[in-house]
């Protein structure tokens, strides 16, 4: 990694400083029906994605991310790429299109792209089996 120089896309430091749809505060002040949650522990990322359903579309979302810059922006990211969605629509939004939206990540970042599709999906499994 010597001498191995990159830098983020201005829309992952727009959603890392700015993040979209961040859940601040208590969970229990947001009126959620299903709630994902997804670790690594290979990094220790973990993120916690709630989700707000009507019509079988996705109405609302907030979530959670303890993790680093990319971590967050993804979060951030998929948030806004998932709203409005339907779950079926939502749940084939990839880490490839959350990467894409966000103008690539450093490709040893990519792995939290994945983190937020995986908590998403887990979300949606968990308001289906309500």
């Amino acid at each position: 990694m010597e001498n191995q120089d990159w830098v983020y896309s201005d829309i992952v430091k727009e959603h890392f400083l700015h993040p979209k749809n961040y859940l601040m505060g208590d969970e229990s002040k947001f009126d959620y029906d299903a709630v994902g949650i997804v670790g690594n522990p290979i990094c220790g990322d973990q993120m916690k994605m709630y989700i707000k359903v009507k019509d079988d579309k996705i109405d609302d979302l907030r979530w959670k991310t303890y993790g680093c810059a990319s971590a967050i922006a993804s979060t951030s990211a998929l948030s806004e790429l998932a709203k409005g969605k339907t779950l079926d629509e939502a749940l084939k939004i990839d880490a490839k299109d959350i990467d894409d939206y966000l103008g690539n990540l450093p490709k040893h970042k990519f792995h939290c792209s994945v983190l937020g599709h995986e908590a998403l999906a887990d979300a949606i499994k968990n308001y289906r089996e309500r």
